[in-house]
């Protein structure tokens, strides 16, 4: 392999959030951090050069995105996803989360219903409920090991207070691929009953074969019509840090509707290293994607292989996406909070429990395998010792 997914990277004492903040956020110290939704690989080196390259220039002033940032994401999308996008479709996020959180904000009122999908990330919740807005689950169903729609349930849900669908394509923390089939049906239903739907894409990159990644607006016009799609370079590439996502918006009356709640408090200018790190990752890092998926796919295996060969009774959900982990540990009869306890403070694993996902979650922890191959298997042989 060109890239050296193997070398170990010490992240203490860099203000990183998975390591440092560990103690404040899990109360836990010497625990293998493997929650964060962030990999402990090194950024990419072209990615790295770029920036080095853009300090050689002592100015760091106010800054505009080039055509060259536009035509990366036009054609990562055609590459990767068979999507042609156009530019004016094209409009930006300081993140993920911002980016849901002011499409609710600028498309929905306070009282509105919100449709969510648990379990699911989490930001979710918080950004319908802490904007007054009103939560509906539309649980998923774990079906032969995998979490599948509840088409059924998403109907009876579906009442004229709904006007948002916040969709997880692909899913986290399940990993779900979601397939033009059942995008279709999603959009039917949403179109029916004048429902918009906000599609989180972030992990799209992260999809292993045989599976491929539909994105939402892709499957129609009227998909595309009736959506906003929000996605990032972040997690794909590792460098979550620089706070620079994307929407693409192909309506004109929702992309000027949309940015006119980011242009209020101006937070559309981004910064000067996001630009740069992600028109590098689209422009370069085709091999590297590659290459990461090989290894990545080769972590999920090791965790895999370890549970069914030595607890069966741990059922590790095989991700179609992400590098993240979602285990069913219900057989061991703890509660979540007791499930907690046995891998932060017993194991000195840090994961994250289920239950902070929503609905179906108590039972299950997210195991982020986003590292060296042999941090894994340190994970491992912990949980081995105590159980």
């Amino acid at each position: 392999m060109k890239y050296n997914f193997d070398e170990i990277i010490n992240r203490k004492n860099t203000d990183c959030v998975k390591v440092d903040a560990m103690e404040m956020f899990l109360n836990v110290k010497d625990a293998i951090p493997m929650w964060v939704a962030d990999m402990d690989f090194k950024t990419p080196p072209f990615i790295i050069a770029a920036l080095k390259k853009r300090l050689e220039h002592e100015v760091l002033g106010y800054s505009i995105k080039p055509d060259a940032y536009f035509s990366s994401i036009i054609n990562w999308m055609q590459k990767m996803h068979n999507w042609k996008i156009n530019k004016e479709w094209i409009t930006f996020s300081p993140g993920v989360v911002a980016g849901f959180t002011i499409a609710i904000e600028q498309f929905t009122k306070p009282g509105d219903k919100i449709i969510v999908q648990p379990p699911v990330y989490f930001p979710f919740f918080h950004s319908i409920t802490d904007t007054g807005r009103e939560l509906v689950n539309n649980p998923l169903k774990l079906e032969n090991g995998r979490l599948n729609f509840d088409f059924e349930d998403l109907k009876n849900k579906i009442t004229p207070d709904v006007k948002m669908l916040l969709l997880c394509n692909p899913h986290n923390p399940g990993g779900s691929v979601w397939t033009k089939e059942e995008l279709i049906k999603i959009n039917t239903l949403c179109l029916e009953n004048n429902i918009l739907v906000v599609s989180d894409e972030i992990h799209a990159d992260i999809v292993y074969k045989p599976n491929s990644f539909v994105p939402f607006a892709s499957i129609s016009d009227d998909a595309a019509n009736n959506s906003i799609t929000i996605r990032s370079h972040s997690k794909t590439f590792n460098v979550a840090g620089l706070t620079t996502s994307y929407l693409i918006i192909p309506n004109k009356t929702l992309l000027n509707a949309y940015n006119k709640k980011l242009n209020t408090p101006h937070l559309y200018m981004g910064n000067i290293f996001g630009t740069e790190a992600l028109t590098a990752a689209y422009e370069n890092g085709s091999e590297w994607l590659i290459e990461l998926l090989s290894y990545l796919h080769e972590n999920i295996k090791l965790v895999t292989d370890f549970f069914d060969l030595n607890y069966p009774k741990i059922k590790v959900i095989n991700p179609e996406s992400t590098f993240l982990i979602w285990i069913d540990c219900r057989e061991l009869g703890l509660s979540g909070k007791e499930l907690n306890n046995l891998f932060l403070h017993k194991i000195k694993v840090a994961i994250n429990e289920g239950s902070m996902f929503g609905l179906g979650g108590e039972g299950f922890i997210r195991m982020n395998i986003g590292c060296p191959k042999s941090i894994v298997q340190q994970a491992l042989n912990r949980i081995n010792e105590i159980l």
